[in-house]
């Protein structure tokens, strides 16, 4: 039986039959400690991602950021400066996350101790 070391699985010698067998496909092998630790990082920059929140966001979205389904209570609350907005184009308005979530906190009631 021939027997050769195939560099695309560093850690896996095949012989020349299942080579043959296997041609198509890649077959990756890893140490079980590098294989948790790819999956750690991948999942490490899922949840990076889904923490980047944009700083602009629709009306849509500020509506539900706000819980209040009041195009006018939105209309309001930017009208008397409680958040802040962007008007870049004549009929878009875009509001500010942060100014929406430092208006909630603001009136959040504090717990008693």
């Amino acid at each position: 039986m021939n027997s050769s070391y195939d560099i695309r699985a560093p850690f896996t010698i095949i012989d020349e039959e299942t080579a043959k067998l296997f041609s198509p496909m890649e077959v990756i092998c890893l140490e079980s400690s590098a294989f948790y630790e790819l999956v750690r990082q991948v999942m490490d920059k899922l949840m990076e991602q889904k923490k980047e929140k944009p700083k602009w966001i629709s009306g849509e979205e500020a509506m539900s950021l706000l819980k209040i389904t009041s195009k006018t209570t939105l209309q309001k609350l930017k009208n008397e400066g409680q958040i802040g907005f962007s008007q870049p184009m004549k009929k878009l308005v875009l509001y500010d996350r942060d100014s929406i979530l430092s208006y909630l906190e603001k009136y959040a009631e504090k717990p008693f101790n």
